[in-house]
Order: C-alpha cells, then sequence, then structure tokens
C-alpha cells in the first residue's frame, strides 16, 4: 500500500512473542503472551483449519479476555503445545477467574508441516511451555523460527516447485495507535509484491515462475494438497477495542493476505486471523483497519524475504 510507513524496528504492541523449535525435526510453536486486559476475537477463513479456542473468540461469546495465542507446526498434533502455555500461565495464576481457580484462555491454531518432518515429531505441551517462558517483549525474530520452521509456500505448483515460507512481523504507528502483525507463512499460493510480481512461490524446474505458465494457478492440477496449508496471523493494536470490534478488525486483516498471497482461502486453506486490543489509545477503526491490512500484507512478505533454505527447499536468504 503505496506511501504507508513501517516502523524501523517492529513494535511489538504490548506482546512478548517466545518460540521453541525441536532438536529433532523442522516444526516448533510460537507464542504470544498477552498483557493484563487484553481483549480479542477471531476470523477464520480458510475451510481447512486446525485451532482451539475460535468459537470462544466469537463476539458473541461472554468470556472476552485473552492470555496468549499459541501457533504451532505438527497439524492437529501441534494443538497440544498450548497445554504447556496453559500450564505455565497456571503457574502465575493468570486467567480467566472462575470460583476454583483462574482459568488461562489461550487459543491456538496450526499449521501442517509434516511434509518437512515426515509426520514423526509434533509440537508438545514441553515445547509450548519452553516457548511461553522464554517469551520477551523484544523478540524481533523472523524467517526460520518458532511455529514457521516447516512452512512452505507455492504448493499450488507440487512439492517440486515449493519455496521456504517463513514467520514475518510488521508494525505501524499512526496518530497516537500502533498496530502489529506477526504471520506464519505456509500458503498454497505465491507470495506477491506490492506490484504484484512473485516475491516466492511456485518454481519451473528450468527457472521463474510457474504462474507464467498458468496465470489461473489451477490447484487440483499438480498433487496432493488439500489441508496442507494455512497462514496463521496476530494483528494487536494500542487501540482500545471490544470483542466485537476486535472480531471486525480480524475480518478487516483478511485483507492482508489477499493482498500479498495469491491465491488466498481456498479449499486448501486453514487461513485464521487473531485480532487483540492491548490498550487504552481512543482510535478510529476504520483507520486501525487500514493499518491492520498494510501491517499483514508487510508481514506477510518479511515472513519469505528472511526465510532461509532448508532441507532442499529453497528459501529467500539462501
Amino acid at each position: 500500500m503505496s506511501g504507508i510507513v513501517f516502523d524501523n524496528s517492529v513494535n511489538l504492541a504490548g506482546l512478548r512473542i517466545g518460540h521453541a523449535v525441536s532438536a529433532q525435526a523442522p516444526t516448533g510453536c510460537t507464542v504470544f503472551l498477552c498483557p493484563p486486559g487484553t481483549t480479542g476475537s477471531a476470523d477464520v477463513r480458510g475451510p481447512a483449519p486446525g485451532g482451539r479456542e475460535t468459537a470462544l473468540l466469537q463476539p458473541e461469546k461472554p468470556v472476552s479476555s485473552i492470555h496468549a495465542v499459541t501457533f504451532a507446526g505438527g497439524s492437529a498434533f501441534g494443538l497440544a503445545a498450548a497445554d504447556g502455555v496453559m500450564r505455565y500461565l497456571a503457574e502465575q495464576e493468570i486467567g480467566h477467574p472462575t470460583p476454583i481457580k483462574p482459568i488461562p484462555i489461550v487459543p491456538a491454531a496450526i499449521i501442517y508441516d509434516l511434509f518437512m518432518t515426515s509426520g514423526q515429531v509434533f509440537p508438545d505441551a514441553a515445547m509450548g511451555y519452553a516457548a511461553a517462558g522464554a517469551a520477551t517483549a523484544d523478540n524481533r525474530a523472523q524467517g526460520n523460527v518458532g511455529a514457521a520452521v516447516g512452512a512452505t509456500v507455492g504448493k499450488w505448483g507440487g512439492f517440486r516447485a515449493i519455496m521456504k515460507g517463513g514467520f514475518g512481523l510488521a508494525s505501524i504507528t499512526y496518530a497516537g495507535a500502533t498496530v502489529f502483525a506477526a504471520a506464519v507463512v505456509n500458503a498454497i499460493g505465491d507470495v506477491i509484491n506490492e506490484d504484484g510480481t512473485v516475491l516466492a512461490g511456485a518454481r519451473r524446474q528450468e527457472g521463474g515462475w510457474l504462474v507464467a505458465d498458468d496465470p489461473y494457478r489451477q490447484l487440483p492440477v499438480r498433487g496432493p494438497v488439500q489441508g496442507s496449508n494455512t497462514t496463521l496471523v496476530v494483528v494487536a493494536t494500542t487501540a482500545a477495542f471490544d470483542k466485537t470490534v476486535c472480531h471486525r478488525l480480524a475480518q478487516r486483516a483478511h485483507d492482508g493476505l489477499a493482498l500479498s498471497i495469491q491465491p488466498i482461502h481456498t479449499s486448501h486453506d486453514g487461513d485464521t486471523i487473531f485480532a487483540l486490543s492491548t490498550g487504552k489509545v481512543q482510535a478510529d477503526y476504520d483507520l486501525v483497519g487500514t493499518m491492520a491490512v498494510a501491517a499483514v500484507a508487510e508481514a506477510v512478505r518479511n515472513g519469505v524475504r528472511q526465510a532461509e533454505s532448508l532441507a532442499g527447499v529453497p528459501g529467500l536468504l539462501g
């Protein structure tokens, strides 16, 4: 989005980020610890999602507080990482108040990275606990980290054509408010530059981009990809929004995926965005929404820009 200026040093909008990865295979998890009073919601556009507590985050449900968000590889097995995050928070008596004890609200979502792990190693509760314990307010690591260590893009072209995905960050501060976005980029589609050209995606074996041969990026033609793709996003803002407005912000933020990934929201994707309000700044929703769209698109692009080659899958960093 031309003219929008991104923060030179990414502002995490009050979140703390921690990563953990397996020593046996390229898979891992990422944890976002929320400051006290964080409100949030989620919007799931991909028809093949894997998630936890996303129903609770819908605007008509009464609980609005969120204590952490967990992203993990390992497909549905990776949802176990959130158990470790809950244990970490429970030890500090952080959670939604109940008559017996506080219950941490830890929504989670996963990517399918079993192509990289052969389905032998999955993020688990111990990994989630480690990532939560490692979370800091200045963690700006990108690329092959956490939940994105096994992420890939361009799978519409078949497995021989894929490139490395990654974890990307971006933030914008304007008119007193900050919008932060973090993305785990594991898309079936290509990641697209602002000018519409391919940044990373399905490659031709003889060089160049496969889209030159198939401008419609026809998905069923080239191999078993159903359910194996998802881009996960956290959008956090210091603007003071309630749960209903956070839900609208999550919906709006999907436009950032549409600007940076083609195709997006296909039958083979599980794209999910969590939107969090972490502050008390009075800000216009429409302005914050525009900032969120731009931040999400930039975070997606940064995820592949910072991705290194791994296990024979080429990354832009080499």
